[in-house]
């Protein structure tokens, strides 16, 4: 390591060349000047060179695009409401971390192409392990409470030990992830409280987090220049490479469908009159409550496409985090308009579909359909709301509309990533898919003949 530069060593050998007479006069002139400002108490002086620096920020660049992906592939399996919609914010933080790493790495002169295609064996090993985790409270325990807060201390570190004057940028980078940090650690502190006093054994999941801080410590820390200390015995990623689920969980409070994808058909009766604007209204409530599912498709998407492109990773990330934020606008606007959110069945029909699917075709029915397809009329529901001064309606899908305008230009770079189909070929092969599974659960009128629906009839059976 560099010694810092206030070191008296360092700077025993450099004299000053003053003359008196111009040392006096800048004296005279500091005393005539009427303005004392704060004194700048940062010292000179950081135990890392530019390359040492770079290679703990590419180390962490790569963790976080890591913990995004892995994160992404659990939204499926994890069936509790909270933490689903939690993890979708999480997920996003981890993403953004990377990315603001990656733009310090390039200030610091890594070629883009060595951070895109920069791996890790040992950061491979840990997250593989955490991925094992046996239910959504040893996630949590593992990701968070073990390697969340291990980042956590290394980030802290990295400022205390890089210099506070030339590494200013880097300190910034760093303070602003952590900004994130705490509050995720401090949620998921909580969530595992909630886990244990809800029933689950503490002493298991007190033995994973021992577990994945051990196989940290065998791996020398997160950066990897730590004491090196004994490594677990046996790993349960030892045993098989890891899949993510493919079948959407919920937790108990939720009653379920995917036999439709219209709520009027699943609730046995309509509540309103079909077509009104009490119809409408409640239904794109609803839809947004249940984009439950659009956290699992974008999440899931994120980890089947990995390391393809991180910038896709990246969009995909944050688009989940905005379907997260949609779910909880719908949940809240329910409560606002006098439901219990967990009164109102939830509708599995798209994920059911999708899960199983390849991520190219999965993300062509929400980009090509789905999100279209809201575009195409949310501007009537908005203009209604308006008129009738339904404030909380026209709030909340005045932002769905900003969105989804966003998620659309964003999805045509991540589906060019995902696959090399021309755009027919892919909207077609797409209905197909769809089609089938729509048979296949039943979602579509008894005794009805159909051949692969059209762009229309997916919108309307899925249910985007």
């Amino acid at each position: 390591m560099t010694a810092p530069i206030n070191d008296d060593n360092a700077v025993s050998n450099l004299l000053p060349n003053s003359r008196q007479e111009e040392r006096q006069a800048a004296q005279s002139r500091k005393m005539a000047y009427p303005y004392r400002f704060p004194r700048d108490l940062r010292q000179m002086g950081g135990r890392y060179t530019v390359q040492q620096n770079s290679d703990r920020l590419l180390r962490l660049f790569y963790l976080e695009r890591r913990l995004a992906q892995a994160l992404g592939s659990w939204t499926l399996t994890i069936p509790d409401f909270e933490v689903k919609v939690e993890t979708g914010k999480h997920i996003f933080f981890h993403a953004d971390a990377a990315h603001r790493l990656r733009e310090r790495l390039l200030e610091q002169e890594t070629r883009r192409s060595d951070i895109e295609n920069y791996r890790n064996a040992d950061v491979d090993k840990l997250i593989e392990e955490a991925l094992f985790a046996a239910d959504t409270p040893e996630l949590l325990v593992g990701m968070h409470l073990a390697i969340g807060a291990a980042m956590e201390r290394t980030y802290r570190r990295h400022i205390e030990n890089t210099c506070a004057i030339t590494d200013a940028p880097t300190i910034r980078v760093v303070r602003t992830i952590l900004m994130d940090y705490e509050p995720m650690l401090q949620w998921a502190q909580a969530a595992v409280v909630a886990y244990i006093e809800g029933g689950v054994d503490e002493s298991r999941l007190e033995a994973w987090r021992t577990h994945i801080s051990r196989l940290l410590g065998g791996l020398g820390g997160i950066c990897g220049d730590e004491t090196f200390t004994p490594m677990p015995l046996q790993l349960r990623s030892s045993h098989g490479a890891y899949e993510r689920g493919t079948v959407p969980c919920r937790d108990s409070r939720f009653v379920t469908f995917k036999h439709t994808g219209d709520y009027n058909v699943a609730d046995g009766e309509p509540r309103f009159e079909l077509g009104s604007y009490d119809d409408q209204r409640l239904r794109f409530v609803r839809t947004q409550r249940d984009e439950v599912d659009a956290i699992e498709a974008f999440g899931t998407f994120l980890w089947d496409i990995r390391f393809k492109e991180f910038d896709a990773e990246y969009f995909l990330a944050r688009i989940t985090w905005d379907e997260a934020r949609h779910t909880d606008l719908g949940h809240r606007t329910m409560l606002a308009i006098g439901y219990d959110p967990f009164e109102l069945p939830n509708r599995l029909t798209s994920s059911t579909c999708r899960g199983p699917m390849e991520p190219e075709f999965a993300m062509a029915e929400i980009n090509l359909f789905g999100e279209i397809g809201v575009l195409k009329t949310i501007g009537s529901l908005i203009d209604e709301a308006h008129r009738r001064e339904d404030t909380i309606l026209e709030h909340i899908s005045d932002y769905v509309r900003a969105d989804e305008r966003t998620h659309v230009r964003k999805g045509q770079h991540i589906l060019k990533v995902m696959t090399d189909l021309g755009m027919q070929d892919l909207e077609l092969r797409t209905r197909e898919l769809f089609t089938e599974c729509l048979v296949s659960l039943g979602a579509l009128p008894p005794g009805a003949s159909f051949g692969t629906l059209s762009r229309e009839e997916i919108e309307y059976y899925i249910g985007e």
